[in-house]
């Protein structure tokens, strides 16, 4: 991962919609769905650009793409320092002193379960652990190095207790693998010696069929660090085959040095282009591993922005936690999570399973779709009524997604003469009778559609002179 402070806590709601008023008022009350949510015009340009590709319709990844949620989890000896993944190389720390870490890292039995449970709790389906990160520690059992944890104070294999832990409470596994080594002495005098390249691509490579052949099926495998090789001298292609030859069902990311079968952003919210399937990982504060003075904790309303913000896009979320030395998570970590939990049991219907959604455009709600049904995730209350507008179908029915009680609604449609080109007219809708305060954090109303709920986004008032 990069040390980059994040600059970016995510998206909320959207932009204002310029709308059209409308002749032949209904009332109706109802029952139905929702859809997405903040629209500036980047993030609906890219929506817009969205296309299933062959990658999104694999079998194989239809888990993954109904999931939505995931949980990161780095850890290691770096812990120890307590100031972030990157302070062996900030720090220029010697690799014979760093080394000495090994020696006092002894996590208890049972905080992988720990993290499972939060995991569960928070509404994350699947789980992915730095199985040896930039430092070159590993969390598992090798033959490779002794600086591993099986070999040092530790004493155990803490990538199978993550394994054990993550199956137990119905989690998807993942590792996490930096191809880049800070410790072997080859990891950087491979780019200059042909020997040296041979002797750490070799060590890479047997590392990753270690991971991949001792902990039974493995559902995602997460690369990264793949400097300073290139392609051609990570032997990368070759790689990447003979982990689907011991993973048939493995996802894939694109950190690789190959495309694999999803796009990675980090510590941003960017749909991938061409329709690939894409998932936005960030951390819950600022940091990737344990840092003691981090305490830039995202609020749950940010995290389950960002959540609806990347089911809209048709793109998942991987949120970061940062486990203490012992394994036990920071209680801030478990407080947001837990309130992001409750949200979840809740509202899940909006976000696992959804699709790409084409409606963006509001300053105050945001927006999932599944089907012809829109998701309306109120993150800013405006009070007893709420107006979207520039629908290309109407509304039959709308109803609060948690309690299944039916929101009054009104819309109208009319032609606008200053727009020949769009052929058809729009309708804008008022969702009325609504309380004056928000009745919960991030509140859903569910609208179902005639047809799949579409905003048209050309606004020729913005072309009058």
């Amino acid at each position: 991962m990069k040390h980059l402070s994040q600059d970016m806590a995510g998206t909320t709601a959207g932009e204002a919609l310029t709308s059209r008023s409308g002749d032949g008022l209904v009332v109706h009350t109802g029952t139905g769905t929702t859809i997405s949510r903040r629209g500036f015009l980047a993030a609906a340009g890219a929506a817009a650009a969205f296309r299933p590709s062959v990658s999104l319709a694999d079998s194989h990844m239809d888990w993954w793409t109904q999931a939505r949620f995931g949980m990161f989890i780095h850890w290691g000896v770096h812990t120890i320092i307590a100031r972030d993944i990157w302070n062996m190389e900030h720090e220029a720390i010697p690799p014979e002193e760093y080394m000495e870490l090994g020696k006092k890292f002894r996590p208890p039995v049972g905080c992988a379960r720990t993290w499972a449970r939060l995991a569960r709790e928070a509404g994350q389906k699947y789980m992915v652990l730095t199985t040896k990160n930039h430092d070159g520690y590993c969390l598992f059992d090798t033959k490779t190095t002794n600086f591993c944890a099986t070999k040092q104070a530790c004493g155990r294999d803490l990538v199978a207790e993550f394994v054990e832990a993550a199956r137990a409470e119905g989690r998807r596994v993942g590792f996490y693998f930096s191809m880049m080594d800070w410790i072997h002495p080859d990891g950087i005098r491979c780019v200059v010696d042909e020997a040296a390249r041979r002797r750490f691509v070799d060590y890479i490579h047997a590392q990753v069929n270690e991971i991949c052949s001792n902990y039974g099926k493995i559902d995602i495998l997460w690369w990264d660090g793949p400097w300073p090789l290139n392609a051609a001298e990570w032997e990368a292609e070759k790689l990447e085959k003979h982990v689907r030859d011991l993973q048939p069902d493995i996802i894939i990311n694109d950190r690789g040095a190959q495309k694999g079968d999803f796009s990675t952003s980090e510590q941003k919210i960017e749909p991938a282009k061409e329709g690939r399937p894409w998932e936005a990982c960030m951390t819950i504060n600022n940091s990737w591993g344990y840092f003691a003075v981090d305490h830039n904790w995202k609020t749950p309303q940010t995290i389950i922005g960002n959540l609806i913000t990347c089911s809209r896009g048709g793109g998942n979320y991987i949120l970061n936690i940062g486990p203490k030395p012992d394994g036990s998570v920071p209680p801030d970590s478990v407080r947001v999570l837990q309130r992001v939990g409750q949200w979840t049991s809740q509202y899940g219907e909006s976000i696992y399973g959804s699709e790409l959604c084409k409606v963006t455009r509001s300053n105050y709600v945001n927006f999932t779709r599944k089907g012809n049904t829109l998701y309306l995730h109120v993150t800013r209350w405006v009070g007893p009524v709420i107006t979207l507008a520039r629908f290309t179908s109407k509304i039959k029915s709308a109803r609060w997604l948690s309690t299944g009680k039916a929101v009054k609604f009104e819309q109208a449609r009319q032609d606008d003469p200053r727009e020949p080109s769009i052929g058809f007219s729009l309708y804008r809708v008022k969702f009325t009778d609504l309380p004056a305060t928000a009745p919960e954090m991030i509140p859903v109303i569910a609208a179902e559609f005639e047809a799949e709920p579409i905003q048209d986004l050309k606004f020729p008032r913005w072309a009058q002179k």
